[in-house]
């Protein structure tokens, strides 16, 4: 049997390291002077471990919302005799100038900080303690790192008292910082550095470096970058304006493997990439195995002809390029950015790997690139995966959604990704590719559109999650995460004015998780405010005198969260509850769905010994009664007001202490609705009531028949109608063999009874099915 996409297990490591990090009192910590986080004195950890306990932790931070920041987390690493940190990545507001001095005393290697806004000159400070072990570092996006806050002036005046506060409020470029020592620094990303920064100053001390990002930074004198024309093998220009004397400067470059000098934007360039600057690049730079020229205006035709260009099956030989420059590459090129520019569109390609968007295989190797440091980029490239999945046929699911899920991950916080990707995954999760996915897999879906309806209140990304969450089967794949989703949902429902899609989307999914759920999962989320929302909800449409989906999906929500759960009974009625439905048989006296769904919900609350004199009232009791001659939806709503009564019913005739309507009137309405009814009749109801009635049934009959006539007759009825089989099974037949021997039983009674077993004869012979 082959397995489905996804369907790999978590390693044990992995498991053991989220179990660790969700349990660090339990496991590796204790609870110190001040309750502060302290490392056992018997644990000593490898870097393999140490490492992947730091990255894990971050990444739990960014996308588990009950996984709460430890406070002193860092500080259980500052010993390096009893722990060794190697390679770190750390990312955004979560990292603080103490996390870094915490973590002072270890000879990091790798050290990864990307967009780590509230980093400051301290935390710049502090990576000179890492000077001598460090050989690779990314300060990408964190520009604040380079300035100190700023501060009063030795001696001012009075009149200089506005502009002391403006100064105060000025951060001020760190003078003081130099990469003097770092001597083992091979590999730098300085992407987005600030234009305040002398850049050529900054790196004049790092002549080893082999790897150089130096993406957005304004370059006036490029010419520097030569002192490492005979050892650097990467360079990343991206977003930077490229000049004459720049692109002069490249060309010296001839150990790079690696040149990346792509755009964001054609339209935000001066600089036209020509042809013959396309083929100096590569007849001077043997060497390289990766290009990207993204976002670039080609200037002049760089293309074979049309006819050309269709010959042939696609190949990747430099020889049969369709881009001429190219036809003088010495061997295909592991990786060429095209994305964004016309070249991606021709047949001929001589690279293993294409990023563009002529086709899939182009536009999620443009995701797979641009994620991590680009997400501008990404957010397109997705869009285009999205019009794939949504018009065309996804035919490389697996990778697209690991590669969608992974963005959504990464860029938690920004908007245009959450609102392309969560697209894309209701695309690429509905019933034409769900059979190739797996439980996992899955999961991480379900946990990255939670994320985003968690950061965002915004209608189009609230929109897609819901819609994403309506391609899973509910409640069975959302249970593992079932308190998060009803809280969300309940939260997107809190408004008064919601964006009425959403509303009709949340509302169904509210109704769908607590439909065959069990009795505690009901309790938990009535606890959340669940029957509340439902009615406010009911009670803003009753005020629009709307009758539409929300309304109707609010009292089936109602309706399920009520079955066997008296609290949630108990809170309808504490909340006006009634009173709706009242209001809502006289406002919409012609819904057979709504008074359907209404009746089901009030048997629920019947069923309660302890609420059912709430019931007894003349206007309820008279409104039931009516009830019972109706033929909306066939005899749905005839036989949920039945229902409500013969409960009311069984409690005997001592607690009926109202005049009118008389008990016996009553009974013989409902005996008269349970003889109109249609046995063979096909139903859509919430059967708990009839098994409830059925019990009462042998109960009854073993107490001599203490049941009056109606009630036992609809739990007769019910019973010919729906439970043979199972009645068959648990020996009721025998008891309904006594119903006919007892003197004392009714001969309508006798007649149902006889009814049932004439049913029960039928199904003899058929396999028994007690799923039914």
């Amino acid at each position: 049997m082959a397995s489905k996409a996804g369907d790999d297990p978590e390693s044990l490591m992995s498991l053991c390291t989220v179990f660790c990090l969700k349990n660090l009192r339990r496991t590796m910590c204790y609870s110190g002077e001040h309750s502060r986080l302290q490392l056992r004195p018997d644990v000593f950890l490898p870097g393999e471990i140490c490492d992947r306990l730091v990255n894990v932790y971050m990444d739990l931070l960014h996308t588990d919302s009950d996984f709460e920041p430890q406070d002193g987390f860092f500080q259980l690493f500052s010993d390096p005799r009893s722990t060794r940190l190697t390679r770190l990545q750390l990312r955004e507001e979560l990292v603080l100038d103490r996390d870094l001095e915490a973590i002072a005393k270890q000879d990091l290697m790798e050290l990864h900080l990307t967009y780590c806004s509230r980093l400051t000159s301290r935390g710049l400070r502090t990576l000179c303690s890492f000077r001598h072990s460090l050989r690779s570092l990314s300060l990408f996006g964190c520009s604040d790192i380079f300035f100190r806050k700023g501060g009063a002036p030795l001696a001012y005046s009075e009149e200089d008292e506005e502009d002391l506060e403006e100064h105060l409020h000025r951060p001020s470029v760190d003078q003081d910082f130099s990469f003097q020592g770092f001597n083992r620094l091979r590999l730098l990303n300085l992407g987005g550095l600030p234009a305040e920064l002398d850049v050529e100053t900054l790196l004049r001390p790092l002549p080893a470096l082999t790897s150089l990002d130096l993406s957005a930074v304004h370059l006036p004198r490029p010419a520097f970058l030569t002192q490492w024309k005979e050892r650097l093998a990467s360079l990343v220009l991206y977003n930077v304006e490229l000049t004459e004397e720049l692109i002069h400067t490249l060309l010296q470059m001839s150990r790079l493997r690696h040149l990346d000098i792509s755009r964001e934007n054609q339209r935000t360039s001066k600089f036209k990439m020509t042809r013959k600057i396309l083929s100096s690049i590569v007849q001077s730079l043997v060497h390289l195995v990766s290009l990207d020229i993204s976002g670039h205006i080609m200037l002049d035709n760089c293309t074979v002809p049309a006819f050309e260009d269709a010959v042939g099956r696609p190949s990747i030989e430099p020889c049969k390029s369709s881009i001429y420059p190219f036809q003088e590459l010495k061997r295909p090129l592991q990786f060429l950015g095209l994305y964004n520019t016309t070249l991606c569109n021709v047949t001929h390609i001589p690279a293993y790997k294409v990023t563009g968007s002529k086709n899939e295989d182009q536009i999620l190797n443009a995701i797979e690139a641009y994620t991590e440091q680009r997400p501008e980029l990404a957010h397109r490239a997705i869009n285009q995966l999205f019009d794939i999945a949504r018009i065309q046929h996804c035919s490389q699911l697996l990778r697209a959604l690991q590669l969608v899920i992974t963005a959504l991950k990464t860029h938690k916080y920004d908007k245009s990704i959450q609102v392309t990707g969560s697209a894309a995954l209701f695309y690429l999760t509905n019933t034409e590719y769900r059979s190739d996915q797996s439980v996992r897999l899955r999961r991480q879906v379900i946990q990255v559109v939670l994320n985003g309806m968690e950061q965002y209140q915004e209608v189009t990304v609230q929109r897609n999650c819901c819609l994403t969450l309506c391609n899973f089967s509910i409640p069975e794949e959302l249970e593992f995460q079932y308190h998060r989703v009803n809280l969300l949902l309940l939260k997107i429902l809190e408004p008064a004015r919601q964006d009425e899609s959403i509303q009709r989307i949340a509302v169904h999914l509210c109704n769908a998780l607590v439909c065959q759920v069990d009795n505690d999962h009901k309790e938990a989320v009535g606890k959340m405010g669940f029957v509340k929302t439902m009615l406010n909800l009911i009670q803003k449409k009753l005020q629009d005198r709307m009758c539409d989906q929300v309304m109707e999906f609010s009292w089936s929500a109602l309706w399920n969260i009520t079955d066997e759960t008296p609290d949630n009974c108990q809170m309808f009625l504490e909340c006006n509850g009634m009173n709706l439905f009242l209001e809502c048989l006289k406002e919409f006296p012609d819904k057979q769905e709504l008074h359907r769904n209404m009746l089901g919900l009030l048997g629920n609350v019947a069923e309660v010994k302890a609420l059912r004199p709430q019931l007894l009232t003349k206007q309820f009791i008279t409104v039931f009664s009516e009830l019972l001659d109706s033929k909306a939806d066939g005899i749905e709503v005839s036989y949920n007001a039945c229902g409500v009564l013969a409960h009311i019913m069984f409690d005997g005739s001592d607690v009926w202490t109202m005049e009118e309507p008389k008990r016996s009137h009553v009974m013989d309405k409902m005996w008269a609705a349970i003889q109109s009814w249609d046995v063979s009749s096909r139903r859509n109801i919430n059967y708990s009531l009839s098994l409830s009635l059925s019990l009462s049934l042998s109960v009854s009959v073993s107490v001599s028949l203490s049941l009056s006539p109606p009630p036992l007759s609809l739990s007769l009825w019910s019973v010919a109608s729906k439970y043979c089989p199972l009645l068959i099974k648990e020996g009721g037949v025998i008891l309904l063999q006594k119903v006919l021997e007892l003197e004392s039983s009714h001969q309508e009674t006798k007649d149902m009874a006889r009814k049932v077993m004439e049913q029960c004869e039928n199904f003899k012979e058929d396999p028994m099915d007690t799923s039914r």
